[in-house]
């Protein structure tokens, strides 16, 4: 000791024999400095004194003892910890209270650790795989099926519907045929290969045809302007034996009266209304 520092700068009393300390190279007895420079313990309120361990955090002290988790009240005295809301808590307690659990296992998702966030979800990094060959996802491009998550690959090979024409997949839109899947590119006139998607078609032998072709391969011909007869649209015909007559152009073959649902005879290739061939 000094003569520097034989007194207490504050109460001026001797420090000979006495315990002191030094704040700014002026000394001052423990009990002095206890009341005037102690910092005050953050869970307690009261004085961390002299002879006291003081530990701080973000201009804020606290004793040692009083150092603990604010939930379960364990020591965080040289342990990990984080602040929420001005509160320290164990890693255990904040991340039970406060991480995000894992969307596949469930389990926390510990702080510090990686994460994996799709569509509002969290995943261990390790836990977001692919469902059918589990391997690791990333940021690879996937497809969700039933809160599962598929690499395209093999969702593609599970799931997916493939061509019935090429076997290729079908990643958009599609057409079906007598159960099976079709591109739209893919779904054409059997004969004129025109695209059928959205126009309408006729099937003959589970093959499909557009109305042309149909017409021109297989309906049976109107006798008087020998153009194909078919039902569509709501399309009427006169049939009589092997011949068939648009019903505008059943008439009679003399006075071109119509003989919807009336009589008539039959002369050679034409057809006569009743009057008509009585006259004949």
């Amino acid at each position: 000791m000094t003569s520097q520092h034989s007194n207490c700068n504050y109460c001026m009393e001797t420090l000979r024999g006495r315990r002191f300390t030094l704040r700014e190279e002026n000394a001052y007895c423990v009990t002095c400095y206890d009341s005037h420079f102690a910092n005050s313990c953050e869970e307690c309120k009261k004085p961390i004194e002299c002879d006291s361990k003081d530990l701080a955090y973000k201009g804020h002290h606290w004793h040692e003892m009083c150092f603990k988790c604010a939930k379960c009240n364990h020591s965080l005295v040289e342990k990990p910890f984080a602040a929420k809301d001005e509160l320290l808590l164990c890693t255990e307690c904040y991340s039970n209270e406060y991480s995000s659990k894992c969307f596949h296992c469930k389990k926390t998702i510990m702080p510090g650790s990686r994460k994996m966030e799709f569509k509002g979800g969290f995943w261990h990094e390790t836990c977001f795989v692919c469902q059918s060959c589990r391997q690791p996802l990333g940021t690879k491009p996937l497809i969700t099926k039933d809160d599962d998550n598929y690499c395209v690959s093999c969702f593609e090979k599970q799931f997916a519907y493939h061509c019935y024409s090429f076997q290729k997949v079908i990643t958009s839109g599609g057409v079906t045929y007598h159960d099976h899947p079709w591109h739209k590119e893919c779904f054409l006139c059997t004969r004129c290969k025109m695209q059928l998607s959205g126009q309408r078609f006729i099937s003959k032998d589970e093959s499909p045809y557009c109305l042309d072709c149909f017409s021109n391969l297989y309906a049976k011909k109107c006798v008087a302007c020998t153009k194909p007869i078919t039902a569509l649209g709501g399309g009427s015909f006169i049939s009589f034996e092997d011949r068939q007559w648009h019903t505008d152009f059943f008439n009679c073959g003399k006075c071109s009266n119509s003989l919807v649902g009336q009589g008539f005879l039959m002369q050679q290739d034409g057809i006569l209304c009743q009057t008509c061939g009585s006259a004949v």
